[in-house]
């Protein structure tokens, strides 16, 4: 039986994992540290049985400390971040502080009980959730990032993760700290803030507001439904190697354009199919019988914008035996399905502004 910490559980990927790691592992202890910024959702996890939620930063180190020395803590799985770079462009310096002062502060908790306190012999896991963002960006023809790819940070949330990266495996090399590290592609799926790309649209489209693209749209990312994403950490909780980084990928790249087009034309599908869709929506396009992708609009391109993503995974794969358990196609048909059947958990969060 494992006892877990999971920093940012009640966020988007890491509420998942908490759903994921409770299903396939009911005999562990979790406990969740949550800051509960605007991102972050008690209600996301509420309905997980036997999850402790802990309130706080993870800038207190002594709180960190005490939970870990307290609880036993013998796994900390680490999501606990700022994450969208549109607010890190407008407000970085709070990336800086959660993304690289908060990484080591939990880096010093675990070396202080783990190391200092519990000695050489005690068992324990620090695994670190990263993105393929610190890669930088990639051409059109250019081979997809492994995990010897150089860093090339473009914007102060992937420079942020970069650094935290770095702090991670320092942490292995200088003072023995047991660590792994996985990087992934853009994640998708249920409990998502919808202020990112997914979900953001289908609120739109259902609230009849126009569809952002940045530049040409063109931009292309690879999409990793959160679930495959979650397995892929189990597998190298459970089977990586310490001290290694781990790629997980969807093998999915796609231009923004064309996911724009595709999101339109599910839900075009969707109202048709499914009449009870234009009383509970009556703004959206396709309650009138009209096409979503009139709401497509093109504004100026992001700062920095990379053009490309891409994921290599073929370590996973050979190591730990990753893959990707669905197309594309399915997870998006589900993660829209699942907005539509959980409104009354998106909804409210509408209203928050920070």
């Amino acid at each position: 039986m494992a006892k877990l910490l999971v920093t940012g559980g009640a966020g988007f990927i890491g509420g998942n994992f908490v759903h994921y790691w409770r299903a396939r592992h009911p005999a562990d202890e979790i406990t969740v540290l949550d800051a509960l910024t605007y991102a972050g959702n008690a209600e996301t996890i509420g309905d997980v049985p036997g999850v402790s939620l802990v309130v706080g930063d993870i800038c207190d180190t002594r709180l960190v400390a005490t939970l870990l020395r307290e609880r036993q803590i013998d796994t900390l799985v680490h999501f606990a971040a700022e994450s969208h770079v549109d607010r890190s462009i407008a407000e970085p310096d709070a990336f800086v502080q959660t993304n690289v002062v908060g990484t080591a502060s939990l880096l010093k908790a675990a070396q202080a009980v783990w190391l200092d306190e519990g000695g050489e012999g005690m068992p324990h896991r620090f695994h670190h959730v990263s993105t393929d963002e610190v890669y930088g960006s990639l051409g059109p023809g250019d081979p997809a990032f492994s995990e010897t790819t150089p860093y090339a940070p473009n914007s102060p949330y992937s420079a942020s993760k970069a650094g935290s990266d770095h702090l991670v495996r320092a942490w292995h090399h200088t003072y023995g700290l047991q660590v792994t590290a996985s990087n992934c592609s853009n994640n998708y799926g249920p409990y998502q803030f919808p202020e990112k790309l997914i979900p953001l649209f289908l609120v739109n489209a259902l609230s009849n507001k126009l569809l952002p693209v940045y530049g040409d749209g063109l931009n292309v990312r690879d999409w990793l439904h959160v679930e495959d994403h979650c397995r892929g950490i189990e597998l190298v909780l459970e089977q990586g190697r310490v001290g290694e980084t781990y790629n997980i990928g969807g093998g999915a790249e796609m231009a923004n354009l064309e996911l724009v087009d595709e999101l339109c034309s599910w839900v075009d599908a969707a109202f048709t199919g499914d009449p009870r869709l234009a009383k509970r929506f009556p703004f959206a396009p396709a309650a009138r019988g009209e096409k979503t992708i009139a709401l497509k609009h093109f504004v100026e391109d992001r700062k920095g914008h990379d053009r490309r993503y891409a994921i290599d995974a073929s370590k996973a794969h050979a190591e730990l035996g990753y893959a990707p358990a669905r197309t594309f196609r399915e997870g998006l048909g589900e993660t829209l399905q699942w907005y539509l059947d959980n409104e009354a958990w998106w909804l409210p969060l509408l209203e928050r502004k920070t």
